[in-house]
This record gives structure tokens, C-alpha cells and sequence, in this order.
């Protein structure tokens, strides 16, 4: 008796044990799809022929397919010179914040920086005091003289209180034994700050540069501000905002008109398959650089660093 209820006992556990990798094998995949679908029908709408389109019902592949909607953004030149101008920006707005804001987050995380209180209060009431857009668009462009500029993308965005406490909570969260030994070696405190602690910020110093690419990337509003007069200055996403507005208009002007009408289905492309071609040509450079620093975003933060 004893025997046969032990083996009860047993097989109850065992059951559960293979039952919830199932489960959650189950509502993972649920997800997954939930997840996947929008974008892949994005996709597969944006493949489409745009006449088709607008009849709707397209699910994960095209019904007609047609590069239409590709040919429309990426035959003007002013998108590829867009596309530079939004690389180039992005790329230079990531590193300075990064240089400017994680230097300013060490030096903020001494205890022996006498000012370290007072700057940080001073830097965090930006946060919570903001002048507004009419002051700002005045400072921008009357004061500092950055409109019609590409310097209007670079220098307002050099700098991000919020990253600065981020990577500030970081460090505090290191060893203060390593900053000492390195002392005893004689080591200053920009060799500090290279050598030691730059390399062990690598997994937030990725999390905060892809917050900083993804917005600097999909930022179009300053373009309108400053630059709107200057079509080499075009951000990519402003550029393909304004193609968006140009295909609604058609698209207006052909339920009034049978001529446009005609003109827009030799196009065979509407705004439904313009909006989501721009979608993806807008996501896909994220979707490329993201897996790069995905590696950073689980580590330790000291693995090894300190061995006694």
C-alpha cells in the first residue's frame, strides 16, 4: 500500500511538469502571432497592387503583387538624400549623447565632486520646467542662428537629462572598489572613466543609445520648424510625411475627378499600400540595427570585475 501510494504521489508532479512547457509553448506562439501579424500585414499590403488594395482583406501575402508603392518612394532622388541626412543624424545626435551625457553622469556620481548636489538639481528642474515650443523656436533659431541648418539636429539633442540618471544609476551601482585601486595605480580621472567604467556601462550605454536612435530616427517635427524651406534638409521621415500628404491629396482629387481617377490606377498605387510602404522603409532600419545591441540588454553588470 505504502509502495503504490508513494508512485501516486510521483506521478502527479511529473504530469504537471510536462503539461506547462505545452501551455506556455501554446500561449507563446498565441503571442508570437498576435504580435507578428500587424507587421506582416503591413507587409504584405505594401506589396500589393494599390487598386486591389483598397479592397481590403489581404492578410500575410500580397493578393496581387506590385512594387508600385516602392517605385513611388524610391525613385526620387530627395528620399535617398533624405535617407543620408537621417543616417547622418542619427548617427552623430547617438554618439555625442552618449559622450556628453554618460561623462556628465560620472562625474555627477562622485561623492567627493563638491557641486554634484547642486548641478544635479539644477539639470533636473529641466525636466519638469519646460519655457515651450515659442521660446524654444526662438533660442533655436534667432539666438543660437541654427535654423536652415544641419546643426539644428545635433546641438538641441547633444545632451538628455533622463539618460543622464539612468547611466548615473549605473555607476553608482558599481564597485567603488575598482575606482579606487585604479587611484592607487595613479590612474586620473578621465582614465578612469575610459578604462574602467566606459567599458562596464556597455549594457546601458545600448539601451540608452537605441532610445536615442529611435527617436532621433523618427523625429520629423523640427524638421518642419527649421528646415521645412530646405529640401536638402529633408529628415526622411519628414519627407515621407509630405509623400503621405501627396498621395491623400490624389487620392481626394480622384473621388472627384474621373481623369485622376484613371491616372491613379495606371499608378497602381493608392495611399493605403504609400502609407504602408513608408511603414516599412521607416521601420526597417531600426529592425536592422536592434539585433546588434539586443546582446547588451541581459548581462551582469560586474560579472568577474571584482576578485578577491
Amino acid at each position: 500500500m505504502t509502495s503504490i501510494s508513494v508512485k501516486k504521489k510521483v506521478k502527479k508532479p511529473m504530469q504537471r511538469d510536462i503539461a506547462f512547457p505545452i501551455v506556455n509553448g501554446i500561449i507563446l506562439i498565441a503571442l508570437m502571432f498576435i504580435t507578428l501579424f500587424p507587421v506582416l500585414n503591413t507587409v504584405a499590403i505594401s506589396f500589393n497592387d494599390g487598386i486591389d488594395a483598397v479592397r481590403g482583406g489581404i492578410g500575410l501575402w500580397p493578393r496581387q503583387f506590385s512594387t508600385e508603392a516602392y517605385n513611388t518612394l524610391l525613385s526620387d532622388k530627395l528620399t535617398w538624400n533624405a535617407f543620408g541626412i537621417s543616417v547622418a543624424r542619427t548617427v552623430i545626435t547617438t554618439l555625442l549623447n552618449l559622450l556628453f551625457t554618460s561623462m556628465l553622469a560620472f562625474a555627477l556620481s562622485r561623492k567627493e565632486f563638491v557641486l554634484r548636489k547642486f548641478i544635479t538639481l539644477a539639470v533636473v528642474l529641466t525636466m519638469y520646467v519646460n519655457a515651450g515650443l515659442i521660446p524654444n523656436y526662438l533660442l533655436i533659431s534667432k539666438t543660437l542662428k541654427l535654423s536652415k541648418t544641419f546643426w539644428v539636429y545635433i546641438i538641441p539633442t547633444m545632451f538628455s537629462c533622463f539618460n543622464m540618471i539612468v547611466i548615473r544609476t549605473y555607476i553608482t551601482g558599481l564597485p567603488e572598489a575598482l575606482v579606487e585601486s585604479a587611484r592607487i595605480d595613479g590612474a586620473n580621472d578621465m582614465r578612469i572613466f575610459w578604462q574602467i567604467i566606459f567599458p562596464l556601462c556597455m549594457p546601458v550605454l545600448a539601451t540608452v543609445a537605441l532610445f536615442v536612435a529611435v527617436g532621433s530616427w523618427n523625429q520629423w517635427f523640427d524638421t518642419q520648424l527649421y528646415n521645412g524651406g530646405k529640401k536638402y534638409l529633408h529628415t526622411l521621415q519628414y519627407l515621407l510625411k509630405m509623400k503621405l500628404a501627396t498621395s491623400m491629396n490624389t487620392a481626394n482629387a480622384a473621388n472627384a475627378s474621373v481623369d485622376a481617377l484613371a491616372n491613379q490606377a495606371a499608378a497602381k498605387s493608392t495611399p493605403i499600400t504609400i502609407r504602408c510602404a513608408i511603414t516599412v522603409v521607416s521601420a526597417l532600419p531600426i529592425l536592422v540595427v536592434y539585433p546588434f545591441l539586443q546582446r547588451y540588454f541581459v548581462t551582469g553588470m560586474v560579472l568577474g570585475g571584482v576578485k578577491g
